[in-house]
């Protein structure tokens, strides 16, 4: 304690002073309550069966897509893997429209043709969401270069997991993005398993972001259960691609407490572990910074949790009660009509 005048005692503030306003640190928080509840709410649909296919939960990462994202614009591009729910909610799509397409409904925002892996939102500049691994980096240097080569101002931010570092198309990416100066920020989610091989296992050269220092790329590392500090680095390296073109690789740790997806058993980690990591959860660690910073009461945070609890269960039941998509949609989305063909004279070898 520390006091304050004759007779006057007023707690010690504990954790650093923060640059940011009080209604950003609030907001961050907030976001990153969405996402939890978002995807707790995600993993009940799945249990009841209403989920089919892959479900990738964002559980334990949501300071790395909060952080980052709000260091952004909203002329900015995002692309990112199948672990996308949390990229989606940060970047803006609205909880009914990611839960929708998780169920596969007709208004979801892929129209219920792409589900969780593939949520998209062209509104927005996510454009997704993809199943393989490696291969949406190759299109994050084709929206850097479509940003650079029409002079929107725009930077591209792709985010990827640390087991689509070893891709062969992930290096050829960086040989071009740095040869050609596009305005790119590469995020590494380093979570520590690549399924269920962790990256010491698989991974040579370690720390992974030296893998950049071959094409003479920026290099970064951040917190990724400190929702600030991965602010703090995402800023720098955007500025960097936005006024200098110059492309950054960050890798940033941390670390998801349910399986690889809702099939994943986990069997290759111990509880301890996941156990020492929720000690660090983002969540739980930004609020007890905010409490100490006061900018963030008691009652507030439970507001907070209130609100998020009822956006999910609202998205759910939007979901529910959504039409399933048109089927002719799955047709005409990946083929262009016959009509829209000129006719290839082909002859014939009995015309021959």
């Amino acid at each position: 304690m520390v006091a304050e005048g004759p007779g006057v005692a007023v707690a010690e503030l504990k954790a650093p002073a923060s640059s940011l306003s009080a209604e950003i640190q609030v907001d961050l928080y907030r976001q990153m309550v969405r996402i939890r509840r978002f995807e707790e709410k995600s993993a009940q649909a799945f249990m009841r069966a209403e989920i089919k296919g892959f479900c990738h939960l964002y559980i334990g990462q949501e300071a790395v897509a909060v952080g980052a994202l709000s260091a952004l614009e909203p002329r900015d591009a995002v692309i990112t893997a199948y672990r996308d729910h949390g990229v989606a909610l940060a970047r803006g799509t609205p909880a009914r429209a990611c839960m929708a397409e998780l169920l596969g409904k007709k208004t979801g925002c892929s129209r219920g043709m792409g589900g969780s892996m593939h949520l998209f939102d062209r509104a927005n500049h996510f454009y997704g969401g993809h199943a393989i691994v490696g291969a949406h980096t190759a299109l994050a240097a084709g929206l850097a270069f479509a940003q650079q080569y029409e002079s929107t101002g725009g930077i591209t931010l792709c985010l990827l997991g640390e087991g689509a570092v070893n891709q062969g198309v992930f290096s050829e990416t960086l040989n071009l993005v740095s040869l050609w100066k596009l305005p790119i920020v590469f995020l590494i989610e380093n979570n520590d398993y690549a399924m269920g091989t962790s990256v010491s296992r698989s991974s040579a050269g370690l720390p992974l972001v030296n893998r950049g220092s071959a094409f003479d790329l920026a290099g970064r590392t951040a917190n990724g259960m400190d929702v600030e500090d991965v602010r703090e680095k995402v800023a720098e390296a955007v500025s960097l691609a936005r006024t200098e073109h110059l492309p950054t690789l960050l890798e940033v740790a941390t670390y998801r407490y349910r399986g690889h997806s809702m099939s994943d058993p986990d069997t290759y980690r111990t509880k301890q572990e996941i156990e020492e990591w929720k000690k660090r959860d983002p969540i739980l660690l930004y609020r007890q910074r905010l409490e100490e910073r006061q900018v963030l009461s008691e009652s507030l945070a439970k507001q907070i949790d209130g609100e998020a609890r009822a956006e999910a269960q609202d998205a759910l039941t939007f979901a529910e009660e959504s039409p399933e998509p048109d089927l002719d949609l799955a047709f005409s989305l990946p083929f262009s009509p016959e009509d829209q063909i000129d006719p290839i004279p082909r002859p014939r070898y009995s015309d021959l």
